[in-house]
């Protein structure tokens, strides 16, 4: 039987991958690639088709292999999956971390940059210097010892990451409330009555199944009436994964926190950091922690008056409404869609039926069409899929080319991690004459169809899907050929989100919604009254939100720079501390929101979470240049094509924003999208 691990098709064969090969798999493959590094060691002399292509190529092959698995479990969890990939990590991480502290390979990299850095390409210089910088943050400069101890932590980092993660969802999926009537659901909107109908049907209950699935838990904390049942689902979500007892203890992070924070601290250390911060900034589009700091809390402090101020004004409102106690946390969303319906007469009920599933996919994709002079087309049929529900494409470019493909995952489900992500599925290549086209999954938790209606998204949901596409456009459409710098790969992690942030721009434009937002029964476009109140109440308490995100931003780069943490209360103390200074709505004291901040204790935002807003300076930035000559002006997205989405990693972000503006990034954009005034 072929091993569609050992031996790929062009694509992924995901239903013929089962967790009993994986593990074997992915060791012949390292044991393999072992070998053949150690050849390629004796090479003399040294050049980049006979070095550094065959050591891409080796590297492609065991992505390859760990890609499809890795996305399997994010979407597709089962006890042996799980089983399989964890006992894989140790094997990747040992072996990557081997690659970093091989001195052998680190002085032929250096030798090639210093004699054949004149004849090589701008792509391949930029993956020289980087490749040279993994080398020293791998620890090749570290006595033997010092290797060694590097090795374990990395080791037991990637242990400790996926743990994390793994309970977060199992916390998020083992709470349930069965209702069997409605007496509870007043308020509630029909569809979302519906999708809990159809939730209690799919585990043979009568009635309504609640859930902490996203589209659930916003339908809940945003409609219900019943006081009590949103402070439930509220305490059941903030506490996921947490010693306060909602959930089964035995997923409770509050360890792994504190030891992945250590191992990270240790990390720094022995690679001669003060902190884990600094340690992080290295790969970074900022100079510095003190940079960082300063750009969190000038923002925090031009948004603190426009945020009192709306916090206030919901107070004054839910009093009005009849609230006798203080304004809760679970009281929040609530009121809030109440008061901008009072002064908006908008809400997010009366959008939804113009963005069905199939009507904003189509737009999405006339957007880009329009924007890059590119052609979009599902394939149908003879692609292994590992859901039902996924849909596969393929990018054409103006010469009918196929330049890239991607598979959409778009709806909330048991059994897949939470959230909203792009990932690669293979890189684009140019090796010894043969080209790879690059293919990406895009992945969304979003509201399901159902019964036999569409989907129907909120505006936000329809936000979520623009900006994950934004990032499946830069791996798709770049134009590197050097797979280390192709796409997102080698792009400062604070600019990576600038394409993505920049998609967003497009859910709020009246010429890029006439493309899409149609009544998903009667085909009648958004009316120009509702698209006006849309427009209105965009920055409807923009303020309060911005500083959401950089409470997390700043708890987030104060926590990597601890160097001496040994309990879950110190981190606690550290996010109550922000919270005094940056925070107008302070959460209850049983929120345990760190214990499910999986972006930095299980994802690449570790010290870096603040990307969001820095990149969100560039897009808006970016995105002001579309709005003074025009939102599908030719030249302006054939620069924004050739100058960021193109370049991939081959240069400085720095430099592929200056080739689009011709200057550096300015803020003022940013703050006059969110409404707020300087």
């Amino acid at each position: 039987m072929n091993n569609p691990l050992l031996n790929p098709e062009a694509l992924p064969a995901f239903n013929a991958i089962e967790p009993g090969i994986i593990k074997s798999s992915i060791e012949q493959i390292l044991q393999e690639n072992r070998s053949q590094i150690a050849q390629l060691q004796t090479i003399k002399p040294l050049d980049w088709e006979h070095f550094i292509q065959p050591l891409e190529l080796l590297d492609d092959r065991l992505s390859k292999a760990w890609s499809p698995v890795r996305h399997l479990n994010s979407v597709k969890s089962s006890d042996e999956l799980r089983e399989a990939y964890n006992a894989c990590l140790p094997l990747l991480s040992e072996y990557s971390t081997e690659l970093g502290q091989n001195r052998q390979l680190f002085e032929a990299y250096q030798k090639l940059q210093q004699h054949d850095s004149a004849q090589l390409t701008q792509a391949q210089q930029k993956t020289l210097k980087d490749s040279l910088l993994h080398f020293k943050l791998a620890g090749v400069d570290l006595s033997p010892e010092a290797q060694k101890q590097f090795q374990k932590i990395q080791k037991r980092l990637s242990e400790l990451q996926s743990k994390f993660e793994n309970n977060l969802l199992d916390a998020t999926q083992s709470w349930q409330l069965h209702l069997k009537d409605q007496e509870r659901l007043s308020g509630m909107p029909e569809y979302a009555l519906n999708m809990l109908q159809q939730y209690a049907e799919q585990k043979s209950l009568s009635g309504y199944r609640v859930t902490l699935e996203m589209p659930c838990y916003i339908a809940i904390i945003t409609y219900a009436d019943d006081r009590a049942l949103r402070k439930e689902i509220y305490e059941a979500f903030t506490t996921r994964a947490s010693d306060y007892g909602i959930t089964d203890v035995q997923w409770d992070n509050s360890a792994l926190m504190v030891e992945i924070l250590q191992k990270r601290q240790q990390k720094a250390a022995l690679l001669g950091f003060e902190n884990y911060a600094a340690l992080s900034l290295e790969t970074k589009m900022a100079e510095s922690v003190e940079e960082v700091q300063e750009f969190l809390t000038e923002l925090a402090k031009k948004s603190r008056n426009m945020a009192e101020n709306e916090y206030h004004q919901l107070q004054e409102f839910a009093h009005e409404q009849g609230l006798n106690d203080d304004l809760k946390a679970w009281d929040f969303a609530y009121y809030s869609e109440k008061l901008k319906q009072q002064q908006y007469a908008i809400s997010d009920e009366d959008l939804k039926p113009y963005f069905s599933d199939d009507h904003v996919i189509a737009g999405l994709f006339k957007i880009v069409e329009k924007l890059y002079s590119i052609q979009i087309t599902e394939i149908k049929g003879g692609i292994d899929l590992w859901h039902e529900d996924v849909r596969f494409y393929q990018i054409l470019d103006n010469q009918d080319q196929v330049v890239g493909q991607f598979y959409l995952d778009l709806y909330a489900r048991e059994h897949k991690r939470g959230g909203a992500w792009m990932d690669e599925c293979i890189n684009r290549y140019v090796i010894q004459g043969q080209k790879q086209i690059p293919v990406a999954y895009l992945t969304c938790n979003l509201t399901p169809p159902i019964g036999t209606e569409p989907a129907l998204f909120t505006h936000d949901e329809v936000i979520t899907l623009f900006h994950e596409f934004g990032h499946g456009l830069h791996h798709l459409l770049t134009a590197v050929d050097v797979p280390e710098v192709s796409g997102i790969n080698g792009v400062e992690w604070d600019a990576v989100e600038l394409p993505s942030q920049f998609m967003e721009n497009f859910c709020w434009q009246k010429e890029a919604l006439d493309l899409f937002a149609r009544h998903y029964q009667t085909e009648e476009p958004l009316p120009p009254d509702l698209y006006e109140k849309m427009i209105k109440a965009k920055n409807f308490q923009s303020a309060l939100q911005m500083l959401r995100q950089l409470e997390f931003s700043i708890f987030d780069m104060r926590l990597h720079q601890l160097k001496d943490i040994k309990t879950a209360a110190e981190i606690q103390t550290l996010l109550d501390t922000v919270r005094s200074e940056v925070a107008v709505v302070i959460p209850p004291s049983f929120n345990r929101f760190q214990n499910s901040f999986s972006h930095i204790f299980a994802g690449g935002y570790a010290a870096g979470y603040y990307s969001y807003k820095w990149a969100e300076v560039l897009s808006a930035d970016a995105f002001a240049k579309f709005e003074q000559n025009g939102i599908f002006d030719d030249k302006t997205g054939t620069a924004f094509l050739q100058c960021i989405l193109q370049q991939g990693g081959s240069r400085p972000a720095k430099e592929s924003f200056h080739c689009f503006m011709g200057r550096d990034p300015e803020i003022d954009a940013l703050l006059r999208h969110n409404g707020i005034q300087q």
